[in-house]
């Protein structure tokens, strides 16, 4: 019995050293040395944060790119998706709402050019990247009302896609939050 017990007692506390100490010291430098020093990445407009860059934000103001709709309001708190199927007549009813509320915002523009992003919540609830067609869709609305160049609000557009990383792993996608703030600098 004491040839298992000795060995098994050893691996023990080797795994728990291992697991509980030295792993999570390595976990947090890593943290410590991604942007934000792992709390989160920060966007801060004349010395003031005005959000986090990886967690997606309201913006209601037809003067703004909107983001994804969110199931939860955008609570980080209570992050979650609707979890109800395309086929519930609850769902159905809410992404239509959304469709007729875009398509108001954004005239000119049919349903069928609607990107699916746009009038459906994510898992999370907390999407802060569109991709670059949903961003090129409101370019025409926000042109109008800002009064500038829709070629200078689609080079802006163009400039803030995040292409995918290595070029393979992920789709090309534009953060909200940034391309606004970046809106709001244009003269």
């Amino acid at each position: 019995m004491k040839k298992y017990i000795l060995p098994a007692l050893k691996l023990t506390v080797v795994m728990i050293v291992l697991l509980a100490l030295v792993y999570p010291a390595l976990i947090a430098a890593v943290g410590k040395a991604a942007p934000g020093a792992g709390k989160g990445e920060t966007v801060v407009v004349n010395g003031k944060v005005v959000g986090y860059a990886l967690i997606g934000q309201k913006f209601t103001d037809d003067k703004y790119f909107q983001g994804r709709p969110s199931a939860v309001d955008y609570n980080a708190a209570g992050s979650a998706g609707s979890n109800k199927g395309p086929s519930n007549p609850d769902y159905l009813k809410v992404v239509q709402e959304r469709i007729d509320s875009f398509l108001v915002h954004n005239p000119g523009v049919k349903k069928e050019e609607i990107p699916a992003e746009l009038v459906t919540a994510s898992g999370s609830g907390l999407d802060p990247d569109l991709s670059p067609a949903a961003a090129k869709i409101q370019v025409k609305r926000i042109a109008a009302i800002r009064k500038l160049d829709e070629a200078k609000l689609t080079a802006l557009v163009e400039q803030h896609i995040q292409k995918p990383f290595l070029g393979l792993m992920g789709p090309a996608k534009v953060n909200v939050l940034k391309l606004n703030v970046a809106l709001d600098k244009l003269p």
